[in-house]
């Protein structure tokens, strides 16, 4: 009996063959023998042996373990999809582009590495951006569309932009390219946060408030000169007195950023008069009333005061030591 049936079979094949096309398609060429057996038409796992790696789409992850009829709807097996949108509906919209495997792989929906992903995209995520929730950028009602405003800072920070009163951005007249002074790759808005490089804010100048400067609300022609910050030091200071002495304005002369204007250092020193960070008078003096013994006249200053012994109690004038101790050469 069960060599009739095998007999019934072979005569079948060659009976459909010549007379219907076979219901896996013209083209198919793999025998049948590959799926199926003498026991009937239905898939017999026990002599199933097709090698899907020779497809488009080798079974990876999930897809292994995927009944055959849920990607291949009908007998034609070259009908099959063989990319993820052909079977799988795209909740994102299109708004993550088509391609899936960026994203995803075979053997979970699961995205463990989205931040290296958003690196790849028109906007890595970087400093704040990278603790932010994708719903804070994405604003979608299903939480699935990942549309966008934009890629500029304005696009989602329209609402800081026209909110900010310390400074006012549009009284002030601000760029709206937020970058130009919120570096992107940063965890603040303020503070070491912002991006001064046009007048560098550090020593004694990184702890202070913007309007400490920017008074009146002034943000576009503040002068960087020290002195347009600093006339009421200059003019308040007594030792030495800089406005009866007629100092200069230039506060960068002596002084740094420094917090609190010292170690002051009167760097036109060595070439206007004679040296004293250079030569045997470096290292001699620590404040400038050593020398300048006439707080209130800075201009008096004569060598014997120091060396008033060296040449057994004789007096020189400045212009008589210079003769033989050059003030170039630091007295040598």
């Amino acid at each position: 009996m069960r060599i009739l049936s095998f007999l019934i079979f072979c005569l079948s094949l060659v009976f459909f063959g010549q007379k219907t096309n076979s219901p896996h398609g013209t083209d198919f060429k793999i025998s049948c023998s590959t799926c199926h057996s003498s026991k009937g038409w239905q898939l017999d796992t026990a002599v199933y042996s097709f090698d899907h790696k020779r497809t488009k789409l080798p079974l990876k992850g999930q897809h292994i373990t995927t009944g055959c009829r849920q990607c291949h709807k009908s007998l034609v097996f070259s009908e099959a999809p063989a990319d993820c949108n052909g079977c799988h509906a795209d909740i994102h919209q299109s708004t993550s582009g088509l391609d899936c495997s960026r994203c995803h792989s075979t053997f979970s929906w699961l995205v463990s590495n989205i931040t290296q992903i958003h690196q790849t995209s028109r906007f890595p995520l970087l400093g704040a951006h990278r603790m932010a929730d994708c719903s804070d950028c994405h604003l979608s009602a299903s939480h699935a569309r990942f549309d966008v405003p934009g890629v500029n800072c304005i696009d989602c920070h329209r609402k800081d932009f026209l909110s900010a009163t310390d400074p006012n951005h549009i009284e002030s007249g601000f760029s709206d390219d937020c970058s130009s002074c919120h570096p992107v790759n940063s965890f603040q808005w303020n503070g070491i946060g912002f991006n001064h490089s046009f007048f560098p804010l550090s020593l004694g100048h990184s702890d202070l408030a913007c309007t400490d400067c920017h008074v009146g609300g002034n943000y576009n022609s503040l002068s960087s000169d020290c002195y347009s910050c600093h006339q009421n030091n200059y003019i308040n200071t007594t030792n030495p007195d800089h406005a009866s002495q007629g100092f200069s304005t230039q506060c960068a002369i002596c002084h740094t950023t420094s917090p609190g204007w010292k170690p002051a250092k009167y760097t036109q020193h060595d070439a206007q008069f004679f040296p004293i960070y250079s030569g045997r008078h470096k290292g001699v003096w620590n404040l400038c009333t050593e020398c300048h013994t006439e707080p209130d006249n800075y201009l008096a200053f004569d060598c014997i005061r120091c060396h008033a012994n060296a040449h057994r109690g004789k007096n020189y004038t400045n212009e008589e030591c210079y003769h033989c101790h050059p003030r170039g050469t630091g007295g040598d």
